[in-house]
């Protein structure tokens, strides 16, 4: 799963990433890559970033990366 694997995604990606508060619907929000807030290579839950409007979630589906 890419989504998992931290150097699939840099500032500039388009994802959708789910919210703490709606990982019990699952209901993804999207938007672009800000900053890369987990440190290490992999999580399984998917890597946490914060997107350029503000919202921290964890990464559920990589949409576009930057050329």
């Amino acid at each position: 799963m890419p989504h998992t694997i931290r150097k699939n995604i840099v500032p500039g990606t388009s994802v959708k990433v789910v919210q703490k508060q709606h990982q019990r619907t699952g209901q993804l929000t999207e938007g672009v890559v800000k900053d890369i807030l987990t440190s290490s290579a992999v999580h399984h839950r998917g890597i946490k970033v914060r997107l350029t409007s503000g919202i921290i979630g964890r990464v559920q589906l990589i949409i576009d990366r930057p050329v």
